[in-house]
């Protein structure tokens, strides 16, 4: 479903900016969802490493909605907000926001809400470090 009122990218910094290419289309020339959702999960575990102070890992994606098809050549910009943390979890939300190459404007394409856990050089749960 297309949003029908003017759109602005969340304040700051992306933490992920990307021209998607032509090897990351399917056959109808757009960008496949699993690309887009993995530079969402490279931007939220770059959150989550700063936030915990360490190795983390995805436990979790939810509600994640495809708004808008990316086309080859389009900048790709992630912004990721820390919405909640626990003793070892984090949840963040994540938006995908694209521009096309000649264009101004910008607009979202995906969101969803990814939930990490800061794990131990073992592999296991660890608290977050507080700094």
């Amino acid at each position: 479903m297309l949003e029908t009122v003017a759109e602005h990218p969340p304040e700051g910094v992306p933490m992920v900016r990307v021209i998607a290419m032509p090897a990351d289309t399917n056959v109808n020339g757009d960008i496949f969802g699993g690309w887009l959702m993995s530079q969402m999960d490279l931007a939220a575990g770059n959150l989550a490493s700063r936030t915990s102070h360490g190795r983390c890992v995805t436990v979790s994606v939810d509600a994640m909605s495809f708004l808008r098809p990316v086309k080859v050549g389009d900048e790709v910009s992630v912004y990721c907000e820390l919405m909640s943390s626990g003793r070892t979890s984090m949840k963040i939300a994540v938006e995908a926001w694209r521009r096309a190459r000649v264009e101004q404007e910008e607009y979202r394409v995906t969101k969803a809400v990814f939930t990490f856990v800061a794990i131990d050089s073992e592999g296991k749960p660890r608290p977050i470090k507080e700094h």
